[in-house]
Parts: structure tokens; sequence; C-alpha cells
């Protein structure tokens, strides 16, 4: 960790992300290493988000699709 992280963390937090959110997020940006570790202390998120992944939209069966906001905070079409 760095102050960096440190210091970028409140940013994080002020989103309120969801914390399944936050792990997969960590999973796709981590290095081999640290995607190791978060594999082995979440194998069922690890499942999920490689089931998403190679799913169209990210839908697996089950599911309803979702309307999510912009990233970039324009408005939904």
């Amino acid at each position: 960790m760095s102050l960096y992280d440190y210091r970028a963390s409140p940013f994080v937090s002020m989103a309120d992300p969801p914390f399944y959110a936050l792990v997969m997020a960590a999973m796709r940006g981590a290095d081999t290493t640290n995607q190791a570790k978060l594999r082995m202390a979440f194998p069922d998120t690890w499942d999920e988000l490689q089931a998403r992944y190679h799913a169209p939209g990210g839908l697996l069966d089950g599911d309803t699709p979702l309307t999510l906001p912009d990233p970039e905070g324009a408005p939904d079409a």
C-alpha cells in the first residue's frame, strides 16, 4: 500500500459501491499474485466474475437486465 492508495480510499468509499463490486474490481485490476490471493479468498466471486465476463451483457440465466447510471454522469438514453 502507498500513501496514494490510502488517500484515494476515501474517494472510493464516498461512492459507496457494493462490497462485491469492489472485490470484482480488485480482481480485474490485480496483478497475478494479488489476483491469486483474491481468488483464494473469494472463489465464488471469481467464478461469477468469469461467468459474467463471458456472458452477453454479463447476464446469467435468471437475471433481470438492469439500467445502471452512466459512469460519465450522462442521463440514460
